[in-house]
């Protein structure tokens, strides 16, 4: 068994955190920037992200977090509504260019548009619209608490990470 230095190690903290799997999401809003808030039109922003979990029941929370040097940060303080789409086992490729697309993320990509105008993914397993109720920013990070306003759900697997990889869950033999 590894065990860390006296000091604090930075690399076998994230090794041991990689041990815990954790489902993927991309969560969605409108791209904001400096432009006027007239001309964000269908302009849309999304991210990778599997720092998402429940809060509360009553009221419906979640919480996500957000590092403090993602271009997106800026669009999502901003924004009065997110959608986080939890993705299914087909949904890997999406994952991936969600995570390491360069130019428009959304190129090919088919959705429809919640109530608040912001696109829920096709295929997602479920997906949460959210208030974009506070932020507190913690380390190197801003942590949102979300206040579902409306969700849905199908039938299937999540995608999950772990250990640097990604994949498919079964149910546990017993």
């Amino acid at each position: 068994m590894n065990s860390p230095n006296t000091s604090f190690d930075t690399p076998h903290f994230k090794q041991a955190l990689s041990r815990f799997p954790t489902g993927v999401s991309i969560i969605t809003t409108h791209q904001m920037g400096d432009a006027n808030p007239a001309e964000w039109g269908h302009q849309f922003v999304g991210l990778t992200a599997s720092s998402f979990n429940s809060v509360s029941l009553t009221p419906p929370l979640i919480v996500w977090s957000l590092g403090l040097k993602s271009r997106t940060l800026p669009s999502f303080q901003k924004v009065s509504h997110y959608v986080i789409n939890v993705l299914s086992e087909q949904q890997l490729a999406l994952c991936q260019q969600f995570a390491f697309g360069k130019d428009d993320r959304f190129k090919g990509i088919d959705f429809e548009l919640s109530a608040k105008g912001l696109p829920i993914l096709k295929g997602a397993l479920a997906w949460f619209e959210c208030r974009n109720r506070s932020q507190y920013p913690e380390g190197d990070h801003i942590i949102f608490v979300g206040e579902v306003e409306s969700c849905g759900f199908e039938q299937g697997s999540p995608l999950v990470h772990q250990q640097g990889g990604f994949f498919e869950v079964g149910p546990a033999k017993v």
